[in-house]
């Protein structure tokens, strides 16, 4: 069974790095670049946690159907309805832009073709609404970093794709996929360049459960790129 026949069957699919590094065709350089720009990232000052573990930045694109290109649009917020995020929904969440570079490295572009192509399988002639989200989780002796603080959840989108970057001086970080009744469906863990799931948001949940420093007098961190299509009549409305 491919990645698209497990998504269509089982609503996610994992590919392993030296799966999605073919797919998308990049290069260790590339992503060496690629992986070098969450250096860059700044604080999340909308965690309603009060929590200081989180730095992201946020950039948005249309992808027209017959249109192959992702084209990034103007900045704005990010907003998730209190539904989808139960700790920092309901509200207008500006961050920082990602960079023009990191958004035109071959590698974002590689994988959003690859999301936009199962996208596009699930909802054939979708006008699809696209943001990408660089997150870095840091964690320090005694507290823990949250990379889903919302716990188990749906975007309330149509695709997720969710890419590793880097794990760095790290335990825990397990992802978790259930039903919509919340049966567990899968648990693994994200590790390497590229190891990532695609999620058919509509189908199934995803959460992650926090991490902590495997050394404690060592930075901690984990990477991720979250990419997310949704139909862009339903971000009009």
């Amino acid at each position: 069974m491919n990645f698209l026949e497990s998504i269509t069957a089982c609503g996610f699919a994992r590919l392993l790095p030296e799966q999605s590094q073919v797919l998308i065709g990049t290069t260790p350089e590339t992503l060496k670049t690629f992986a070098a720009s969450w250096d860059s990232l700044e604080m999340d000052g909308f965690m309603a946690d009060g929590g200081n573990y989180r730095r992201r930045r946020l950039a948005n694109f249309e992808a027209l159907s017959g249109d192959a290109q992702h084209r990034r649009g103007l900045h704005r917020p990010h907003f998730q309805a209190s539904a989808h995020n139960r700790l920092n929904g309901g509200v207008d969440r500006w961050f920082a832009p990602v960079e023009d570079a990191v958004a035109r490295n071959p590698a974002c572009l590689g994988l959003l073709s690859l999301g936009r192509g199962v996208a596009d399988a699930l909802h054939p002639g979708t006008a699809w609404f696209v943001e990408m989200h660089q997150f870095r989780v840091e964690a320090a002796p005694g507290s823990p970093g949250l990379p889903t603080p919302e716990g188990v959840h749906q975007d309330g989108v149509d695709v997720v794709l969710v890419a590793m970057l880097a794990r760095t001086n790290l335990v825990g970080g397990e992802t978790l996929v259930t039903s919509g009744d919340g049966a567990e469906l899968a648990r693994f863990t994200l590790d390497g360049v590229l190891d990532l799931a695609i999620l058919d948001d509509r189908r199934v949940l995803h959460g992650v459960t926090p991490v902590e420093p495997a050394d404690p007098t060592l930075p901690s961190s984990r990477d991720v790129l979250v990419l997310t299509w949704k139909r862009l009549s339903a971000v009009s409305a």
